[in-house]
């Protein structure tokens, strides 16, 4: 089998082969914990779950690992140093705000001056959102997702060891600075040469604090602030570290090793915090790469329009599940695989309609499944990849993550009825340690809402609606019905008695 996979580094799509045989090390940019994560977010955090899953099923052992931005960076993140306002105070005053009208619950955060409460509430929310969606890394935090404010003291060894080896220096000011024409190979992932960045062509470069630098592209490893809301002291000064330093420092201490396989994130972070990450790794460690394959999700619009808040199509994960977006509660299933279902090489556009045909294509799946179970009597059979089915999704995904293609093979045949119904639960089982979005049983990964306490009430509403119409109680059974539906559920009466579910969509 030969997997091909697209690489930014390279422009080009090539064979993948992992640096240790069946051992692959994969590190995802994560999220910044001041906000919730939007769904533009979750299009790339999937897509890394994507090339997990994937690798998994073709035999790889994969250690993934991902970083929680909880320092409190600047806003501008297209500055390589960071430019506009601490996302911390920005939060903090939100969150007051929202304290005052009741979006933030009673106990969520006493102190919203306290930047590690905020990040402590908001890194919640993510994991929350991401375990609902299935990202199977949230199921390993804190082991595999690490906090940037826990490696203080590793970054500020990097940054020392950079100074050391001339890579980097303190500037007149104290801020201290990577050097690009220290290192030759920068621009190579983004394209940006230095003659492009000498005049901070695009807005790239910061204003601030260029009399101090050698080059106006050289960027902020670590700046002495007195006034940031976050800070530590080191040998240059009480302040912060850098928006770049913070992922360097993760990925080469989980792993322990100069170079990783595979480094993914969303098409924005290619300039300049890829490219940054690079130079400082390989300046650190005196490795050729960092990375082998560097793989990039592009954006996500919504409507056909780039998402933002003055729009007001700006949609968190919540928007979507608890029904904000298309006036009804969305399950996690048809969310995860509608963020799945383009390639993650072409803009993917966010639709109510396209929201509902991912309900019926995740629908047909799990009602293949029910079918399946019924007919085995829940027995479910061991098959290799060699089965016909399994081998040409494997196919699919090994032509750069070719998602269409993979659906292509799944969906006709769970059209199908199966002459071995344990046969094909167990090539579903193989398919959804992929998808994710079907499962057979809990330990899959999967997205199959949890039991809770609403589930429980709603189940004893259907009892009671059984019983008002045992007694003919007709105006009692409607009005319990539609209590069952003002809940957000689908309410069907059959020869067994009533029964409601969740809508997909």
């Amino acid at each position: 089998m030969t997997i091909r996979f697209y690489n930014t580094l390279t422009s080009r799509t090539e064979e993948f082969a992992s640096i240790e045989p069946q051992t692959v090390r994969m590190y995802s940019c994560g999220p910044t914990v001041y906000d919730f994560a939007h769904i533009g977010n979750f299009r790339s955090f999937l897509f890394a779950d994507l090339i997990r899953r994937f690798l998994e099923l073709a035999g790889y052992d994969v250690q993934h690992v991902m970083n929680i931005t909880d320092v409190g960076h600047m806003t501008d993140d297209a500055v390589a140093d960071g430019a506009g306002e601490d996302k911390m105070q920005v939060a903090a005053q939100r969150i007051k705000e929202d304290k005052k009208s009741g979006k933030v619950p009673e106990g969520a955060i006493d102190n919203p001056d306290d930047p590690y409460q905020i990040a402590r509430y908001y890194t919640n929310a993510f994991l929350d959102d991401a375990r609902q969606l299935g990202l199977k890394v949230a199921f390993e935090y804190p082991d595999n997702i690490l906090h940037a404010t826990e490696q203080i003291a590793p970054m500020q060894e990097m940054i020392a060891r950079l100074i050391d080896r001339g890579h980097a220096y303190v500037g007149g000011d104290g801020v201290v600075y990577y050097s690009v024409e220290s290192f030759p190979a920068y621009g190579r992932l983004s394209g940006n040469t230095l003659d492009h960045l000498h005049s901070g062509a695009g807005g790239r470069i910061s204003e601030e604090h260029q009399a101090a630098k050698r080059h106006p592209a050289d960027f902020m490893l670590w700046k002495p602030d007195s006034h940031h809301i976050m800070k530590w002291d080191s040998p240059w000064g009480p302040g912060y570290p850098g928006w770049h330093i913070e992922c360097s420092v993760m990925a080469l201490k989980r792993f322990g090793v100069d170079t990783i396989d595979i480094h993914t994130g969303g098409e924005d972070l290619i300039f300049p915090h890829h490219e940054c990450e690079i130079a400082q790794s390989c300046g650190a460690t005196g490795a050729d790469y960092f990375a082998r394959f560097w793989m990039h999700a592009r954006f996500l619009l919504v409507e056909g329009e780039k998402m933002s808040k003055s729009k007001g199509n700006f949609y968190t994960v919540r928007d979507v599940l608890e029904g904000r977006v298309t006036g009804r509660p969305v399950h996690p299933s048809v969310l995860r695989y509608e963020l799945l279902k383009s390639h993650y090489r072409s803009n993917m556009n966010f639709t109510v309609k396209g929201l509902q045909d991912s309900a019926g294509a995740v629908k047909r799946l799990q009602d293949f499944r029910s079918r399946c179970e019924a007919a085995s009597s829940g027995e479910v059979a061991e098959v290799a990849n060699s089965h016909p089915v399994i081998r040409e999704f494997i196919d699919a995904l090994s032509d750069d993550l070719n998602i269409s293609a993979a659906l292509a093979v799944v969906l006709p045949w769970a059209a199908e009825t199966p002459a071995d119904p344990a046969e094909a639960l167990g090539v579903l089982r193989e398919i959804n340690s992929v998808l994710a979005v079907a499962p057979i049983d809990l330990e899959l990964g999967g997205t199959a809402a949890p039991a809770d306490d609403e589930d429980a009430n709603v189940q004893a509403l259907c009892r009671q609606l059984d019983e008002a119409r045992a007694r003919k109680d007709w105006p009692t059974a409607d009005e319990i019905r539609k209590q069952i539906i003002d809940r957000g559920y689908n309410v069907h009466t059959g020869r067994d008695g009533t029964t409601a579910e969740r809508p997909l969509a």
